[in-house]
Parts: structure tokens; sequence; C-alpha cells
């Protein structure tokens, strides 16, 4: 089961931290609502009381805990990195990233720790699936995100899955939280 996503068949949000809200709410007595947001967008919808809580893969950093509230943490996740097979044996984690071009999503921790990995050049995307078809026409040689999001990934795109590797490095170990204002 994945974090959070939209079935593109029936319009319902499903995924652990839909379960999570709905029971959240049931016991607050409240209903819930789900709103589309992107790793870029979901703090200013949360600054702007667009939106009353966000619980989308959001990594808890001090840089956020000034601007929001989190939740105890619910998820202890880390960074990786996916490439094409083919070049596992060349990318084999992070350090290997000098030089080649990296893809990721805007907004994210990927995004953060990839533009400090010295020599990499880093091409931001507003979705996780623009970054990986950025590795998938070979515009990248890999792609830099939360490593359950790309576990995910390559479970439920086995076409796309059969070309990819992930990296057993893990950097940054890192938790998710929900925030509120």
């Amino acid at each position: 089961k994945g974090f959070s996503f939209q079935d593109t068949l029936t319009g319902e949000y499903k995924g652990l931290e839909d379960s999570l809200a709905e029971m959240i709410a049931e016991h607050l007595g409240v209903d819930v609502e789900f709103t589309t947001v992107t790793a870029a967008t979901r703090g200013e919808l949360l600054d702007s009381c667009d939106i009353d809580a966000v619980l989308a893969t959001f990594t808890i950093t001090e840089e956020r805990k000034k601007r929001v509230l989190f939740t105890e943490p619910f998820y202890k996740s880390g960074l990786t990195v996916l490439v094409a097979k083919g070049n596992e044996d060349k990318i084999q984690g992070f350090k290997d990233l000098d030089g080649r071009k990296v893809a990721v999503q805007i907004g994210t921790t990927g995004a953060a720790y990839a533009k400090n990995v010295e020599g990499a050049r880093v091409s931001a995307f507003n979705t996780t699936s623009e970054a990986f078809m950025d590795l998938n026409v070979k515009n990248a040689d890999a792609v830099v995100l939360d490593r359950p999001v790309l576990a995910y990934f390559l479970k439920t795109k086995p076409r796309v899955a059969k070309n990819l590797q992930l990296s057993t490095e893990i950097a940054d170990a890192e938790h998710f939280g929900f925030a509120v204002k």
C-alpha cells in the first residue's frame, strides 16, 4: 500500500496516510476532505490556511519545524538513488553522482540533498512521475527521492521497473509526520 494517492478510476484517495487521516477524523468526530498537493505547494497551502493539515510523505526537518507543527513521527524513511539497469555498477550510491544528471521532485528533501552533491547536475520537476520519466528516457542518470516512494513506484509500475535498479545505499535517515499550523 502506498502512502497517499488518488485512484484514477474512482477518484478516491488511498494509502497509509489517507487511512490514518480517516481514523484521526473519526476519533475527533469531524469529516475529512482530501486535496491533492505537490511537494512544492503543500507548505504554501498550509501557510495560507487553504488546508488544515498535510499528510503527504512530509519529512520532518529543522527548517520546516520553524514554519509548521509536526505530529510525532509515524514513519522512518531515508533517501536513495534509482538508476537504469546497466548503470548500477557505475552508480551505486550518492558518491557516484559527481558529474551525473540527477532528477528530483521540487520541494523534497531529495531535491535539497541532491543540490549538495558535488558535481551533480540537478533537474527539478513538479512531480515524481516527471522525474521518473526523465530517467526512463535517459535524460537523467539517476533519481534521488525517499526510498519508500521509489520502492512503491517500482512495485506499481512493473513495465518501467524492469529497466530500473534501486541503490542499497540509504542517506539521511528521516521521519515523516503530519503537519499543521
